[in-house]
């Protein structure tokens, strides 16, 4: 297993990551995804390890609190073997102050997930959402109040506007609050709008990324084909409203090459969009979802062996989309992209 540096810090994490949105499922998204108990999730675990995968993501919010909680059940015993990444912001209540991220929801959030978790500190607590009504420098502060008091050792956030992660940034850089080192984003070879602002940010600051959904929101499977309806048994019937759209066309066309470089490589197609994505700029680690081993065991076979430069040229220019205002003349033109190239 490769191990890289997670943004701006001194830790180093897995390529791959264990994303735990099935463990304890339950409700029309969750459910959908999968109900890991607590055995077969230690399973999973087990495997994970045994692959040098010790990084696993969850939130407050995945199945109201029940995922950290079997996450913390499987990993007993073992806690100093694993690194924790959760997420707190999204609602758990119909309270006023049961969602965002204040002082008062922050402080009380990072308490419950501990004891969820059965931990005494987390190793890397992101904000699931930008929450425009409370003062940047009051979360800050806030979360840098928990790295003095040992609950969190980073902090990182998720599903930011590139200017609400600068802002972010300047303000824990004025007054020497501990900063984001990660953002957690979705991308995906059929879903590369992170390239546009995100990644640019993510590299200039040093905030690494942290994949989720690299599989499309489980359309790159190869079970989505132009010829071939959507499974009966897929997710995406009760799931497909809560993820990122896609168009059937770039999907079609995106599969269709994966397809063959899958069979240049003897790799799944999930393997090769997972390994397209770990040789993108700013890319800390991917999240890997899975239901069961089957699953898990070839999402795992997507590291440890690189495409070839033409492989990539193939699946790029697939996936590639028209650039929005302000990026396309950047892309179009030479004048524009010599004084501002595109980094990939």
């Amino acid at each position: 297993m490769e191990y890289r540096r997670l943004g701006a810090s001194g830790l180093e994490v897995p390529v791959l990551s264990f994303g735990t949105g099935t463990f304890g499922g339950s409700g029309p998204l969750f459910g959908a995804w999968g109900n890991t108990g607590a055995a077969e999730a230690r399973r999973l675990i087990d495997l994970c390890l045994d692959a040098g995968v010790n990084l696993f993501d969850t939130a407050d919010v995945y199945s109201n609190g029940a995922s950290e909680d079997v996450l913390g059940q499987a990993l007993r015993g073992r806690r100093d073997k694993a690194l924790i990444s959760t997420k707190t912001a999204l609602p758990m209540g119909d309270g006023p102050n049961d969602a965002g991220a204040s002082r008062a929801r922050l402080i009380r959030a990072v308490d419950a997930s501990l004891r969820r978790l059965g931990t005494d500190y987390i190793d890397l607590m992101q904000l699931h959402a930008f929450d425009a009504g409370t003062p940047v420098e009051e979360t800050l502060s806030t979360l840098d109040d928990l790295v003095r008091a040992g609950k969190l050792r980073y902090v990182g956030c998720s599903n930011f506007a590139g200017w609400e992660l600068a802002h972010s940034l300047a303000v824990a850089e004025r007054y020497g609050y501990a900063r984001y080192v990660t953002h957690q984003v979705y991308y995906s070879l059929v879903g590369r709008d992170y390239e546009w602002e995100l990644m640019p940010l993510g590299r200039h600051r040093d905030v690494g990324a942290l994949v989720w959904s690299p599989l499309g929101w489980g359309r790159l499977t190869g079970r989505i084909r132009r010829d071939r309806p959507l499974p009966p048994t897929s997710r995406l019937h009760a799931t497909a409203d809560f993820g990122p759209p896609v168009a059937d066309e770039l999907l079609y066309r995106v599969v269709d090459a994966l397809d063959l470089v899958a069979q240049e490589t003897g790799r799944s197609i999930a393997q090769v969009a997972v390994n397209w994505l770990l040789r993108r700029p700013t890319v800390s680690s991917v999240i890997l979802g899975a239901r069961n081993e089957e699953q898990l065991r070839d999402n795992l076979g997507a590291a440890g062996w690189t495409l070839d430069d033409a492989q990539i040229a193939l699946l790029d220019a697939a996936s590639a989309v028209e650039a929005p205002y302000p990026y396309f003349p950047y892309r179009r033109q030479a004048g524009f992209a010599r004084l501002n190239p595109p980094l990939v």
